[in-house]
């Protein structure tokens, strides 16, 4: 009963984010969602997300597509730079094609590889034109990392001002006239500072039980055992219905992993369902692909793995193929390592999955985040809703583990293609290479939650597990 009793509107939102001081003020290319946060308030790209994951304006106020898709034309609103300088077209052109550049060597720099010109026209207008359609291109062009900036200015182009004081973050929100809305009376009336935190799961939870924070944001699947999702914690602990990877991708090919065989005989025996069910949680999907199942405009031309199979039938076969491998390998163990920290819905995942693959003759080993092993889980949530998405996550010139190039060489295909049957069965042909090379082995959809008051406004559970503080900050009216 204590958890639903809410704060007044007065004084300054308390915002706890589970992450390391390091992780939520984390500045260049490579952030944490808590520095994800940070950065898309204190800084603004053309466009932003708001409360529901949607795109909406941010440097620029509108936008036109051209019916080819090729070419997306922004609109920059009136207003200047933290700096004083206008914001002119030839000024957002190069803030751009600077934030552009830095991404090379990402995933987000290979989402962002059709961009071939970025362009400065009359006024306040910037052209972005592609070598081939984009439909996901304002999604990425909302991410944090996509942020323009201009000048040495100690402000950002976001809606927010930023003052550190060791590790807490003290959010003021800016004037209307800075933020590119008219201006209003008694603004101040109706928006409030957040103070952000970093702090790990248990405190960021107690806090929360005590009542001394209004918000948690940044659950992951380790922290879930210490909250209750039980029914009466309805209205307080929000699930996010995140879409993204969640499962282990092979380090190095060693022992049983050597070969795609030996790694589909360990994803076979992985009973997806029961693997999340000590959580109690409604709503988990899991699946066997690489990309998430259900996602807008997939075609369907890639199927579940193993779906006529029986969880019993996939473990015989994966037993028989440990069998013959021991038995090949003068009786040596299948033993195997995976890099996993040590939080309690760690521990709940790491003995669930000692249980399911030594039924079939696997021994799996904890080795800690940093030391090298065969597996390493990645539990990431999409940055936008296409399969290209997924597949940049394992480009070999990301280096995070073993690939497959020929899969690569698909997806560099398709982004060439105009034509969108084609560009989809080749996007296509590039999951199901990489779904039988078994380089990754998926369990479902991230498992994401936040803590929130009821007497919060602005939160709104999407798919990207993403809450612009912004919008937290204003008080109803």
């Amino acid at each position: 009963m204590l958890t639903g009793c809410g704060r007044s509107n007065e004084g300054a939102l308390q915002v706890d984010f589970i992450d390391t001081p390091e992780g939520l003020f984390a500045n260049g290319i490579r952030l944490t969602p808590g520095a994800q946060h940070l950065r898309a308030a204190t800084d603004a790209g053309l466009v932003a997300f708001n409360a529901q994951g949607d795109v909406v304006p941010a440097l620029a106020d509108r936008w036109i597509v051209t019916d080819d898709g090729r070419s997306f034309i922004f609109r920059l609103r009136e207003g200047k730079w933290p700096d004083g300088a206008e914001l002119t077209a030839e000024s957002a052109r190069a803030a751009l094609r600077r934030s552009i550049n830095a991404l090379d060597g990402t995933s987000l720099g290979l989402d962002l590889a059709p961009v071939s010109q970025v362009r400065a026209m009359a006024g306040r207008v910037v052209e972005i034109r592609l070598s081939s359609p984009v439909p996901a291109l304002l999604q990425i062009l909302a991410q944090p990392e996509l942020a323009l900036s201009h000048g040495q200015s100690g402000d950002g182009s976001g809606e927010m001002r930023l003052v550190r004081n060791g590790d807490l973050a003290t959010l003021t929100m800016k004037p209307p006239a800075e933020r590119g809305i008219p201006e209003e009376r008694e603004w101040q009336s109706f928006v409030r500072q957040i103070e952000l935190r970093p702090e790990d799961p248990k405190a960021a939870i107690d806090r929360f039980d005590r009542g001394d924070v209004d918000v948690v944001l940044g659950g992951q699947v380790g922290a879930l055992p210490l909250v209750d999702t039980g029914p009466l914690s309805r209205g307080t602990v929000r699930l996010e219905p995140a879409i993204g990877l969640f499962g282990m991708l092979v380090q190095r090919e060693r022992g049983l992993l050597a070969t795609d065989q030996g790694r589909e005989a360990f994803a076979m025996a992985i009973d997806r369902p029961a693997l999340i069910a000590p959580f109690n949680i409604g709503g988990w999907v899991p699946t066997t692909r690489i990309s998430a199942p259900g996602l807008p405009n997939d075609p369907g031309l890639v199927a579940e793995r193993w779906g006529e199979r029986t969880i019993e039938e996939n473990r015989a076969i994966a037993a028989a193929r440990v069998a013959a491998w021991r038995k090949a390998n003068g009786g040596e163990e299948a033993r195997l390592t995976i890099s996993l920290a040590r939080d309690p819905g760690l521990d709940a995942l790491f003995y669930q999955l000692t249980q399911q693959l030594g039924s079939v003759g696997i021994i799996l080993d904890r080795a800690p985040p940093g030391r090298q092993a065969d597996l390493n889980l990645i539990d990431r949530v999409a940055r936008y809703a296409e399969q290209r998405w997924f597949l940049n996550q394992f480009n070999c010139t990301l280096r995070h583990g073993l690939c497959e190039a020929e899969a690569d060489a698909l997806v560099r295909d398709a982004v060439k293609q105009p034509d969108r049957i084609e560009r989809d069965k080749l996007l296509a042909e590039a999951e199901v290479r990489l779904m039988q090379a078994n380089i990754y082995i998926p369990f479902g959809s991230p498992l994401r939650f936040s803590l929130v008051r009821s007497n919060v406004e602005g939160f709104v559970a999407n798919q990207w597990a993403f809450h612009p503080l912004p919008t937290l900050a204003q008080i109803p009216r």
